[in-house]
């Protein structure tokens, strides 16, 4: 046994709590059970695992979910492929089972493990056939104090949306690139909610590094842990994607290449416009890390939104979920550039959010039509038809924003503001911020966002 987890044991003996990081080392039993689609929603679901390396061949267990306690009557048995992580000398093993051939709207009792070492029961359900009202949970940057902090977000809206048809989140879902003990905690955050509802992921800026040649190097978890569609351009393999769900297109661009590199920025350009003309569902949905219009002071990507702005709306983007700024921000831009409360375009909604506890400055720029700071935040969104309702929350589940779109038969959407019905707008700058600026600097501010009377 190692000497942390001694030393762990020693302490909860002594009444003392832990002394160190939880330890997250892999053992025979499955771990990190994440679930995520390759395939088609409606027939097809991956599930991803983590075991030590004396678990050699890892097997996934599934059956049409019964009444009855005895699943493993039914239960049809899929091995895993096997991809192993060495990591500072320390070994584990990763194990994925897509399983295929699946009932539409079905609900499913699966487990993952081998021979005596067998995880709980899970349940998920499939895409219905035809498309049918459905929801899913959008995350921002959940990043840093995964299990202390991150965890309550998570779960607080697991526990108001146990039925979500998906998890989206858009990037940073760990600070350090590579570092094991993060993904241990992002994983012990979501704990059986990764293993219910499937998740759909892009990655954000603290999920690469530069290797020795100074390249872009993706962390080295993502693509072990999350089975993803193999359906972008070479060389973004399961960071540049899309996922057909119900009557929407959920498309993922990975913005930490846009944004750093000409050449990719121009490939993932010309991928996304022969997928936008392709595309014959009702709402098109877009996730990537780094924000066309900033909600955090000193922040913009203009290359960036100069590239990808035009084909959003030539192709008619609903609505752009985005993270990087540790701030909120809500507008819908029209192709003017101008943020307005209501009107009638093919002009995407545009938000920027955070679930972790991470927190910066908010832009004076006023493209928001709904801006907050030093809060957490989860965000809920169902399409049903041609109605898109998107709805925001705090950390303890207080509504804070919401509207929500109407599609005509032109695809053009009515957009209608609801954020009159959520709390009072939290602006306040960050305890640092306010101890660094000058007076001058804070009455500029204040302008923007006036002050609690």
């Amino acid at each position: 046994m190692k000497l942390t987890s001694l030393l762990s044991i020693l302490a909860l003996f002594m009444g003392l709590g832990q002394l160190s990081a939880q330890d997250f080392a892999p053992g025979p039993f499955p771990d990190r059970i994440v679930l995520t689609w390759n395939g088609d929603p409606r027939y097809t679901q991956a599930v991803s695992w983590r075991t030590s390396t004396q678990i050699k061949q890892g097997t996934a267990q599934i059956t049409v979910a019964p009444d009855s306690p005895h699943l493993e009557s039914s239960a049809k048995s899929h091995h895993a492929t096997v991809e192993s992580l060495i990591q500072e000398g320390d070994s584990s093993l990763y194990h994925t089972v897509s399983f295929e051939n699946l009932k539409p709207g079905t609900l499913y009792a699966y487990r993952v493990g081998s021979e005596d070492h067998w995880s709980e029961w899970f349940h998920f359900k499939t895409a219905p056939e035809a498309p049918e009202e459905f929801s899913f949970i959008y995350f921002g940057d959940a990043q840093n104090d995964l299990k202390s902090r991150w965890s309550r977000v998570i779960r607080q809206a697991y526990s108001s949306m146990s039925d979500a048809a998906f998890m989206l989140h858009a990037g940073d879902l760990i600070n350090r690139t590579h570092a094991d003990a993060e993904w241990g905690e992002w994983n012990h955050a979501g704990g059986f909610i990764h293993a219910m509802i499937p998740s759909i992921p892009t990655p954000g800026n603290h999920e690469y590094d530069r290797d020795q040649q100074e390249r872009l190097e993706l962390d080295i978890h993502w693509r072990k842990q999350f089975n993803l569609p193999l359906n972008g351009p070479k060389g973004f393999e399961e960071t540049v994607y899309y996922t057909d769900y119900g009557n929407a297109r959920i498309i993922s661009l990975n913005s930490q290449e846009i944004v750093l590199n000409d050449s990719s920025r121009t490939r993932q350009q010309e991928w996304l416009e022969k997928v936008l003309q392709e595309n014959t569902q009702d709402w098109t949905i877009i996730t990537f890390h780094h924000p066309i219009y900033s909600s955090s002071s000193g922040r913009d990507n203009k290359e960036f939104r100069e590239a990808f702005q035009p084909l959003f709306e030539a192709y008619g983007v609903d609505l752009v979920l985005q993270g990087h700024d540790h701030t909120y921000g809500r507008g819908h831009n029209l192709s003017t550039g101008v943020s307005g409360k209501s009107g009638k375009g093919k002009g995407p909604v545009y938000v920027v959010s955070v679930s972790g506890p991470k927190m910066y400055e908010l832009t004076t720029d006023k493209w928001m039509d709904r801006a907050a700071s030093e809060t957490q935040l989860y965000q809920f969104i169902t399409i049903k038809d041609n109605k898109l309702t998107y709805r925001t929350h705090t950390a303890t589940g207080k509504l804070y924003d919401a509207f929500y779109l109407v599609k005509d038969h032109e695809g053009n959407n009515s957009f209608t503001d609801e954020a009159a019905t959520a709390i009072e707008q939290r602006t306040d700058l960050p305890p640092r911020k306010l101890r660094e600026k000058t007076p001058e600097e804070l009455q500029e501010y204040e302008k923007v966002y006036p002050k609690k009377q």
